[in-house]
């Protein structure tokens, strides 16, 4: 629930006093053209970077590799172009961060890890078995 009231209440809160704070400083004509210029630039940038990563999976594909990092990447990319689109300061920061490569290989590093150290304790509860067909006459 706590996840819920961040992204829904939160982030906007947030988004609004930024907005509020910095069309202050350097006034509302400047701050909505920012914004429109922040959105512009951002899915510039995304465009880019999809095709570099398209590129990259295809060659992975050639060479008979799964492109698995490519797909991880493509998704947080998309992901990184719809918070570049939503209107806010906040969210743009974070989807540039995104959007540069070092910063999404630690992110998406950050999230494997985490996602290891779950799937280690379910490893433990496999079992190994065998199936034997019994054939029996039938009438």
């Amino acid at each position: 629930m706590n996840s819920f009231f961040l992204a829904f209440i939160g982030l906007p809160a947030l988004e609004i006093f930024l907005l509020i704070k910095i069309g202050g400083k350097i006034g509302a004509l400047n701050t909505v053209s920012l914004i429109f210029l922040t959105a512009i630039i951002g899915i510039y940038f995304a465009k880019l970077q999809g095709i570099k990563t398209i590129q990259t999976g295809m060659v992975n594909l050639y060479q008979n590799k799964i492109p698995i990092y490519e797909m991880i990447s493509g998704a947080s990319i998309a992901i990184a172009a719809m918070l570049l689109i939503i209107p806010g300061f906040f969210t743009d920061i974070i989807g540039f961060l995104i959007l540069i490569p070092y910063t999404r290989n630690l992110l998406i590093s950050f999230f494997i890890k985490k996602n290891k150290i779950k799937t280690k304790d379910n490893e433990d509860n496999t079992l190994d078995g065998e199936i034997i067909e019994d054939k029996k006459d039938e009438l």
